[in-house]
């Protein structure tokens, strides 16, 4: 017992409330670069959307002609694209900002965001610009199964100049994702949705 001003308290002993797990060394590093790169880089966040009709066409038409084996273009290998030939027309998007100058880089190397049960990893698919749409393709398939049976190597996560990062499939429609610094930019994909649209005075069906 306990005797404070007079009067008596039982001890009751304290009982976490709370389970402990432990992190992986990997997760410490992905939460303090995060972290950094929150509280070091100014995040501002743009909003658009983006018609992706004319994708679902284009995908409809390559799987139609592909054989068996052919691997076909995911949408996200098709933002991948978009994305690479953006950066090279707009080569302020493709730098880093570093020691006080802006470093424009040479290579257009998009890391393609992977989630794995305990961790997000980010493979590079080095010179994305000059790949076709199937190389870029079979790359990130080939990255994203590394990723998941732990056979990633650090050449493979290293020299990304910008970062693509879809939520898609999960059913997410917008977020903000955090910049992998040095990085200048990460683009965010939410989901295709049918959503009305106005074309030519007329409310249509689109993918969005």
């Amino acid at each position: 017992q306990n005797f404070t001003g007079g009067g008596a308290q039982s001890s009751v002993p304290q009982v976490k409330k709370f389970e402990e797990v432990a992190v992986r060394q990997m997760r410490k590093t992905i939460a303090k670069r995060l972290s950094e790169s929150l509280f070091t880089a100014p995040h501002f966040y743009l909003s658009t959307d983006i018609d992706m009709s004319e994708c679902f066409e284009e995908r409809a038409v390559i799987k139609a002609q592909a054989s068996k084996e052919t691997l076909v273009p995911s949408f996200n290998d098709m933002i991948v694209k978009a994305a690479a030939i953006a950066l090279r027309e707009f080569p302020k998007a493709n730098g880093s900002y570093q020691d006080g100058n802006l470093e424009l880089h040479s290579k257009v190397n998009v890391g393609v965001a992977v989630a794995t049960d305990d961790a997000l990893v980010v493979p590079v698919v080095t010179d994305a610009d000059l790949k076709s749409l199937t190389e870029i393709a079979e790359v990130t398939r080939a990255l994203a199964a590394k990723v998941r049976d732990g056979s990633i190597t650090p050449p493979e996560l290293s020299g990304g100049t910008f970062t693509v990062s879809n939520l898609g499939m999960y059913g997410i429609t917008h977020f903000d994702a955090v910049i992998n610094t040095p990085q200048a930019g990460i683009l965010a994909v939410g989901a295709i949705e049918d959503r009305p649209v106005v074309r030519d005075g007329q409310v249509v069906a689109a993918k969005m």
